[in-house]
C-alpha cells in the first residue's frame, strides 16, 4: 500500500459569503478539532460566539451550524486540524471498515467512551469515530471525506470494495477540469452511509495548487451571482445548510 493521505472534508453551506467569512477570517484557513491560538484570538475580536467546554478548548459554530473545537495552543507548522468526528451506529464495525479494509492505523480506543482515533500517518488529520448508540442521521448537508493515493491504487480499492460487498456510490472515473489536471476518483459510503473519496494524489497536487488571486476569484463570483438580491425580492431567506 503506498502513501495515503488525508485532504479535505465537504460539506454543504446555505450562505457563501458569512461561511468564506468564517473560514477565511476567522480560522485563517485557505480555501474539526483546530489547533489554533490564532483561531480563538480571530473570534473573540470578531465576537463570534465561544464556548469553553474543557481548559484551553472552546466550541464554536460555523453557519449552517457545524461544530468546531478550538484548542487556545500555539498553531504548529504542519496541519492546524487535528482530527474529523464521525458519528457512528456500531464502532467496532465502523473501525473494521476504516482499519481492515482502508488501512488506517488505529491510534487510540475508548471502549467505554465508544469512540475511536485512525489515521494514515503521525503528523496528519486524524479520523475519530464516535459512536452513538443508534443510526446516525446525515439530515440535508453532510459530506465527503477525501484522501488521496497513487492513482494505480485505486482499482485495487475498488476491486476489494466490490469483493467484499460494500457500498460504491461512484465507480471509478476520470474527472476532466479545462486547462488543469484530470483526476481519478472512486467515491465508497462506509456502514454509516458518510461518503468516501479517493483520488489519484499524483493528478490531485498538480489541480490543487493555491491560486494567490482566489480569494478574490471567489468574493466576485459571489457577488456576480446576487442571490442575496434574489432571496430579497422573494422575501425569503437562504437555508442554514
Amino acid at each position: 500500500m503506498g502513501a495515503r493521505r488525508a485532504l479535505h472534508f465537504v460539506f454543504k453551506v446555505g450562505n457563501r459569503g458569512q461561511s468564506a467569512r468564517f473560514y477565511r477570517d476567522l480560522l485563517g484557513m485557505r480555501g474539526m478539532t483546530l489547533l489554533s491560538s490564532q483561531a480563538v484570538s480571530n473570534a473573540r475580536k470578531m465576537g463570534w460566539p465561544l464556548k469553553e467546554v474543557a481548559k484551553g478548548i472552546f466550541e464554536t459554530e460555523a453557519p449552517g451550524g457545524y461544530k468546531f473545537y478550538l484548542e487556545d495552543k500555539e498553531q504548529p507548522k504542519q496541519d492546524p486540524v487535528l482530527k474529523v468526528t464521525l458519528a457512528v451506529s456500531n464502532l467496532q464495525k465502523s473501525v473494521s471498515y476504516w482499519s481492515d479494509l482502508l488501512g488506517m492505523k488505529i491510534y487510540e480506543t475508548n471502549e467505554e467512551k465508544q469512540r475511536a482515533l485512525l489515521g494514515y500517518a503521525d503528523n496528519q488529520c486524524k479520523l475519530e469515530l464516535q459512536g452513538i448508540g443508534g443510526a446516525v442521521d446525515h439530515g440535508t448537508a453532510f459530506g465527503r471525506i477525501a484522501f488521496s493515493c497513487p492513482k494505480e491504487e485505486l482499482p485495487n480499492i475498488e476491486a476489494l470494495m466490490k469483493k467484499e460487498k460494500q457500498k460504491i456510490l461512484t465507480p471509478l472515473v476520470s474527472l476532466d477540469t479545462p486547462g488543469k489536471a484530470t483526476v481519478q476518483v472512486v467515491i465508497l459510503a462506509d456502514p454509516d452511509g458518510h461518503e468516501i473519496c479517493f483520488v489519484g494524489d499524483e493528478a490531485f497536487r498538480e489541480l490543487s495548487k493555491m491560486d494567490p488571486n482566489g480569494n478574490k476569484l471567489l468574493d466576485d463570483a459571489m457577488a456576480a451571482d446576487k442571490s442575496d438580491e434574489w432571496f430579497a425580492k422573494h422575501k425569503m431567506q437562504k437555508a442554514s445548510a
